[in-house]
């Protein structure tokens, strides 16, 4: 319930004196409510720094393992004959390459003498059937109703999804039309032939009236390639699909034409090399990753001498022990390795502020000339640890659930929020209640006051 005051003749307003007073009691919760702001924005920046932690352990997971250095980088020597894509265990070398057949789909259609004036004239009187296979796969059976047409069966063919595809083609003139049904088998190969099996409908592909069948317009064929120098022993291979992925181990070859083979044949040359621009940009996004945390924490750490305050990580151990973890796994040598042993030996350089910086010409000379010994600083080995996998161990051992460092200290603030918003809760109902009875006091005292006034005036007219 609202109190107003009617206020002394003097002109005192006692609402502001009671208003004042409460703002007196709500100074400890004003403390306490800043105090819980600072924890929720020191919370919310851990919260982005393990995301920043995150970040880099995923970049040192992609040089950890040594699949992370074999990569591939492929080039073809005529790219309108063949593609060839190396996969991550390809080996590297050069091989030669004949492609003396493509990969064809089988593809028949009904007799010219059955083909149809119009794809709307029904081609079924009463109910019909047609039913066909590929390769020695099981009937595929469409049923027709009277008076389906043309339009009627193509649709119902590719509804099946049965491997094959069923198109309308005009043979005739624009004139005089005369449109015929073309079965392609989806997939290319001469074990996917197209066989009609049984046709009751007017395109009779059986041929049951004498004056129908079906006609081939292209055969089934498997793809041949032939590895090897054409002068040496060759390697023939056969395969159903333009697209071989196991005549070379781990690449993919993407047939696209014939090579020459008369009068001397013309093979393309497909060359599988190291990848080494793959790999240094890994290691410069490690050091990207790792170089965002410093940074991240260093913003966070300053201290303002003229306004005597420090940022919201100032005096906080725990972000400073997330830059020494970090530190120590990436700039520590790693036992073992007799060439490089550690980030500085391929142009790693630590600067002033924490930051690493990365000398490329040194890294790629580094690459060039000692491609394995780059590798094993990187990677887990059976007697030591890398350096990527020193990294990804720093961040799991700071991140794990239950102690670690980072994880425990963002539980503590979270715990801390959670205590001051039930104290501030407390306090409010404190203040609350200590303004009502304010009010209620200053309104019996104002009361008072006016009735002396009152009593004053009556004495004051006697006179």
């Amino acid at each position: 319930m609202a109190i107003s005051f009617g206020g002394l003749g003097n002109g005192v307003d006692f609402g502001q004196v009671v208003t004042e007073l409460a703002k007196v009691q709500r100074l400890p919760i004003d403390a306490l409510n800043t105090k819980k702001t600072n924890l929720q924005s020191k919370l919310t920046d851990y919260g982005t720094l393990g995301d920043k932690l995150l970040a880099l352990q995923s970049a040192a997971n992609a040089i950890r393992l040594p699949t992370s250095f074999d990569r591939t980088t492929t080039t073809v020597s005529d790219d309108t004959k063949l593609t060839a894509q190396a996969g991550a265990g390809a080996a590297t070398g050069s091989y030669t390459v004949q492609v003396t057949q493509l990969a064809k789909a089988h593809q028949i259609t009904n007799s010219t003498a059955k083909a149809v004036a119009a794809t709307t004239t029904p081609i079924v009187s009463g109910s019909g059937t047609f039913t066909f296979k590929v390769g020695t796969g099981a009937n595929q059976t469409v049923t027709l109703n009277d008076g389906a047409t043309l339009d009627d069966l193509r649709s119902a063919i590719n509804d099946l999804g049965a491997g094959v595809t069923a198109s309308v083609i005009n043979t005739g003139t624009t004139a005089s039309p005369a449109y015929r049904l073309t079965l392609t088998a989806t997939n290319t190969g001469a074990a996917n032939a197209v066989t009609v099996v049984t046709d009751t409908t007017n395109l009779d592909f059986t041929n049951t009236s004498g004056t129908g069948g079906s006609s081939t317009l292209q055969a089934g064929q498997n793809a041949i390639v032939v590895i090897g120098d054409p002068g040496q022993t060759t390697i023939s291979i056969e395969r159903e699909s333009n697209v071989i992925s196991d005549a070379i181990p781990d690449v993919t070859l993407t047939l696209k034409s014939k090579t020459v083979t008369t009068p001397t044949p013309e093979p393309v040359t497909v060359n599988i090399s190291t990848d080494p621009d793959s790999v240094k940009t890994n290691i410069k996004a490690l050091a990207t990753a790792y170089n965002d945390i410093v940074k991240f924490v260093n913003e966070r750490t300053t201290y303002d001498i003229s306004t005597k305050t420090g940022g919201i990580f100032f005096n906080e151990s725990t972000a400073k022990n997330v830059l020494s973890q970090l530190r120590t796994a990436l700039s520590g040598e790693v036992s073992g390795l007799p060439t490089y042993k550690s980030l500085g030996s391929i142009g790693f350089k630590t600067e002033r502020d924490g930051t690493v910086t990365v000398d490329e010409a040194k890294l790629d000379a580094a690459l060039a000339s000692n491609y394995s010994a780059t590798k094993a600083l990187f990677i887990s080995q059976s007697t030591s640890s890398g350096i990527a996998d020193r990294v990804v161990k720093a961040v799991d051992f700071l991140d794990a659930v239950d102690t670690g460092a980072f994880t425990v200290r963002k539980a503590s603030i979270t715990s801390q929020i959670g205590k001051l918003t039930d104290e501030i809760g407390r306090k409010e109902d404190i203040a609350s209640q200590y303004e009502e009875r304010l009010r209620l006091q200053f309104a019996s005292l104002d009361a008072l006051l006016q009735k002396l006034k009152s009593q004053t005036s009556a004495l004051q007219a006697l006179q």
